[in-house]
């Protein structure tokens, strides 16, 4: 066949999600990547469920239709569905997050030697797992770097935010409506930051929610995503083990205690978490209540020492029970997992 006439495929292309700038312009992407693969919608959820990702064809359709930018799950089990791998999806993962904080593309110039080509956000696929916790260190990292140049939302909660932020999803909270990067810490020992650790009675192996000091909680990273008004999930993101979604346990030895899950779903009540503001503005303290039982967040036995399991329990008015959320900028990197057999 001869080239003529045949029209060189522009970079520019709704189908590359690195040059959209507005939320239709990314679901324009989608859907022409929809078209590229060549599949019918129930052949999509065939595909997703393939890879255990729950992807009925009429959620496709419905967000296919939308001018909306879809939830990050959707993109990431639609664009793996369309055949794509490890590394596309993270980038498509990325200009997601980019479009969601209201930070532009890089141009042609700004690209450098790319020459305006999009530019792999990862190096490469690697797909660590570990017990409970879910998605590739790839995915997490093409957002996080994306992530370094968002908007900052300052420390604590009296940063004012750009007029451009849409309605706070968190009362209190000058959130963006995608969700932000947090740290949360007990009100009482405000140098410790809720992260990860172990049941100190060592009868649960796996790891859970402790408060430790701020400057070792650096992984894994948390984020707080709205999953309605005033209540967020709050996620974990680390480069080993993915993304988890803290998750209220409700029997067994770990009964009570919190532990990352990697089964992220909005509807699971036991990772929805409703944020309660009180006090001034400026100085005021959170309660976090599990959905599941509306109880509330504490410190085991109101202990204020380092490692200190958080738990949930009768909503008291102790104050173990008051927490101080601080807003923080977007990391500027996530660390690769370590090959097998690398020390």
């Amino acid at each position: 066949m001869s080239q003529k006439g045949v029209r060189a495929k522009s970079p520019q292309e709704p189908s590359q999600p690195a040059y959209a700038r507005t939320p239709a312009e990314f679901t324009e992407a989608l859907r022409a990547l929809r078209i590229r693969s060549g599949l019918t919608y129930r052949q999509l959820e065939d595909k997703a469920g393939a890879h255990g990702d729950p992807l009925p064809a009429s959620t496709i359709a419905s967000t296919l239709g939308r001018t909306s930018l879809p939830r990050e799950r959707f993109v990431e089990a639609f664009t793996r569905a369309c055949g794509l791998g490890e590394e596309e999806v993270g980038q498509w993962l990325a200009a997601r997050h980019r479009i969601a904080t209201q930070v532009s593309a890089p141009t042609g110039d700004e690209a450098g030697d790319a020459g305006g080509t999009p530019v792999p956000a990862t190096d490469a696929p690697a797909r660590a797992r570990a017990p409970r916790w879910r998605r590739t260190a790839a995915l997490l990292g093409a957002a996080c770097i994306v992530a370094a140049g968002t908007l900052g939302l300052g420390s604590r909660l009296e940063e004012s935010a750009p007029d451009a932020l849409p309605t706070m999803p968190v009362t209190g909270l000058r959130m963006l409506a995608v969700g932000s990067w947090a740290r949360i810490h007990p009100a009482r020992t405000p140098e410790l930051c809720l992260t990860e650790g172990r049941d100190r009675t060592s009868r649960y192996r796996t790891a859970v929610a402790t408060q430790r000091p701020c400057e070792e909680a650096g992984l894994p990273q948390v984020y707080l995503e709205p999953v309605g008004k005033n209540t967020v999930q709050i996620q974990w993101h680390h480069p080993k083990y993915g993304i988890g979604c803290l998750t209220v346990l409700s029997k067994g030895p770990a009964r009570n205690l919190l532990e990352p899950r990697d089964d992220c779903a909005d509807d699971n009540r036991a990772q929805q978490f409703r944020i309660e503001s009180f006090g001034p503005r400026g100085t005021a303290r959170f309660l976090i209540r599990p959905a599941v039982t509306g109880q509330c967040l504490s410190l085991r036995d109101q202990d204020t020492e380092e490692g200190t399991e958080i738990v949930q329990g009768r909503c008291s008015g102790a104050a173990d029970q008051d927490f101080l959320i601080e807003l923080i900028r977007p990391p500027l990197t996530v660390a690769a997992p370590k090959k097998p057999g690398t020390n």
